[in-house]
């Protein structure tokens, strides 16, 4: 019993966003070029759940290259419609289309000379009648089986919100790196922020050796840097090859004589390599794919002699994996 209400309540509200998906039209393209015409900000408002609902488009849009806020009803009418100023567009939510806090800072819109676009799921409501762009977002019925409690036209008015700001994201030509400014906090900032080159090893700290270093002074150089590897570079500082920790020990355990033998000797040809430029984020990838550790870094315009090194301990210490 409680799987099937539950189960009907989902497809209740997955049928109320396909309706209003079929429905969305000229309305939605005339909001869009509202917006983007907009040299002010988009304020959005509304009350109880429709309110809440208004905070995460507002927070939405904000995020995605739209500069918006939230502004409740109730203090509006107390003062806080001096944050709305010409030009704006208030973005005005309510199922009704009647709610008395939000008809009631209407008037005060219109005079501040701010444009209004509406969601409401009466097209006939006050509010649609005085808006400059009408959403629909009614719903056949809602997912609470009395037909009261906001459920399916909360979740259309969330949809709608979030179409509107991910068309906006669009036309605007909005960017992962876009994205990353307005969110340098936490593990997805880190990700599409920190590049190669704010993590690397440059200068003295980059393990090298010649190709003609003989493996005994090689194996001091590996454990001078502190990184497990070291690159092996020929005429001009140009990288040829790569020794690791691991490719000397699996050759003392076969027995190998190895320390007396030049770099070239033992190197592997063709290191995995980078651009300093890249996401942190695409050195991991790197790395995970082909089970190595540390990357050589190399600048675009002298892509043969390495201008640094990464290692996986540095991406993990910056919190992006």
């Amino acid at each position: 019993m409680i799987l099937e209400k539950a189960k009907w309540v989902i497809r209740t509200e997955a049928e109320a966003l396909l309706a209003m998906a079929e429905r969305i039209g000229g309305a939605f393209e005339a909001a869009v070029e509202l917006i983007l015409a907009c040299k002010g900000r988009v304020v959005v408002s509304g009350m109880g759940k429709s309110g809440l609902v208004g905070q995460k488009i507002a927070s939405t849009m904000a995020s995605t290259g739209t500069p918006a806020f939230f502004l409740h009803p109730a203090e509006g009418i107390h003062g806080d419609l001096g944050m709305i100023m010409t030009g704006d567009v208030v973005i005005a939510i309510s199922n009704s289309g009647e709610t008395e806090e939000v008809l009631r800072i209407l008037p005060a819109i219109k005079r501040i000379g701010a444009h209004l676009i509406s969601m409401s799921g009466n097209p006939a409501s006050a509010l649609a009648r005085s808006s400059d762009v009408f959403l629909d977002v009614s719903v056949r019925e809602e997912a609470c089986p009395l037909g009261l409690a906001p459920t399916a036209s909360t979740t259309a008015t969330l949809a709608m919100g979030d179409a509107l700001a991910v068309a906006l994201l669009v036309k605007r030509g909005f960017r992962a790196e876009d994205f990353a400014i307005f969110h340098p906090g936490g593990s997805l900032g880190k990700k599409l922020l920190l590049r190669v080159e704010d993590l690397m090893h440059g200068g003295e700290a980059i393990p090298l050796v010649s190709e003609h270093t003989l493996m005994k002074d090689a194996l001091f150089v590996i454990t001078a840097k502190g990184l497990g590897v070291t690159g092996v570079t020929g005429e001009g500082g140009a990288l040829k090859g790569v020794i690791t920790d691991g490719d000397l020990r699996r050759a003392l355990e076969h027995g190998y004589d190895i320390l007396g033998k030049q770099a070239s000797e033992i190197m592997k040809l063709n290191p995995k390599h980078i651009m300093r430029q890249e996401l942190a984020a695409a050195a991991l990838q790197v790395m995970e794919r082909c089970s190595i550790t540390s990357l050589f870094v190399f600048d675009d315009e002298q892509a043969s002699v390495p201008c640094g090194i990464i290692h996986l301990h540095d991406i993990l210490r910056a919190g992006i994996a």
